[in-house]
């Protein structure tokens, strides 16, 4: 069983910067994608963005431009650098794996990022 540990949540101000990471709790073969997810208090879980195995990055449109996704492919360590951070950012983030052929899914236990105005 694999289990993914987030950091780096926490408390900023509008126009400011944040950057998560999730580290995985053992060495993993093959990793199919990588992505990062949200929610907010009230909504569905959506995808901020996403890391393919090729390297190939996808990002909601509402984060284009200001987020940036990672990974260290040795230590398969995933980051998610938040700049410009708006209001609107403000939710549980969580990390999220598709591991081997079957495409395993894995999450973290989610952080916080709270941004103020």
């Amino acid at each position: 069983q694999v289990q993914l540990v987030e950091s780096g949540g926490g408390l900023v101000q509008a126009g400011g910067s944040l950057t998560l990471s999730c580290a995985p709790s053992k060495d993993i073969t093959y990793i199919h994608t990588t992505g990062w997810y949200r929610q907010a208090p009230g909504r569905q879980r959506e995808y901020v963005a996403l890391i393919t195995q090729a390297g190939t990055t996808i990002y909601a449109d509402s984060v284009k431009g200001r987020f940036t996704i990672s990974k260290d492919r040795a230590s398969n360590t995933m980051s998610l650098q938040m700049d410009r951070l708006k209001t609107e950012d403000t939710a549980v983030y969580y990390c999220n794996i598709l591991v081997g052929i079957r495409r395993d899914s894995y999450w973290g236990q989610g952080t916080q990022v709270t941004v103020s105005s």
